[in-house]
């Protein structure tokens, strides 16, 4: 699983870095076959203004499935990853167990009526 991380509007930090990489291990770890890439965008829409504007959108890129795309915005940049983060892997979890329910359905029956005079 390839992962990229990108600020944007500040530096990214060695332990803001980790902590991404961290919780992205925690939420889809051991499945990782599945996932092609994950990017992380962080960004703080406010600037210095303040308020709720502390952004993390991820996007995963999965194997033959639908992509996940996830934002949120809080004003703790720590508190928006970890949402983001529980949000996609919970998206994920869905995604993979309605896949593995398609794969295992059994092949419909049909049956052919015929007339009897």
């Amino acid at each position: 699983m390839q992962i990229d991380i990108q600020a944007l509007d500040f530096s990214l930090t060695d332990a803001l870095r980790e902590r991404v990489q961290r919780r992205i291990g925690f939420a889809f770890g051991g499945r990782d076959e599945n996932i092609q890439r994950v990017e992380i965008r962080l960004s703080d829409i406010n600037g210095p203004k303040g308020g709720e504007d502390m952004c993390c959108h991820i996007r995963v890129v999965l194997n033959h499935m639908p992509e996940i795309v996830i934002k949120d915005i809080q004003s703790d940049l720590y508190i928006a990853i970890d949402r983001a983060v529980d949000r996609a892997g919970r998206s994920f979890n869905r995604q993979l167990s309605r896949r593995t329910t398609q794969l295992r359905a059994p092949a419909p029956i049909s049956f052919e009526l015929s007339e009897t005079s």
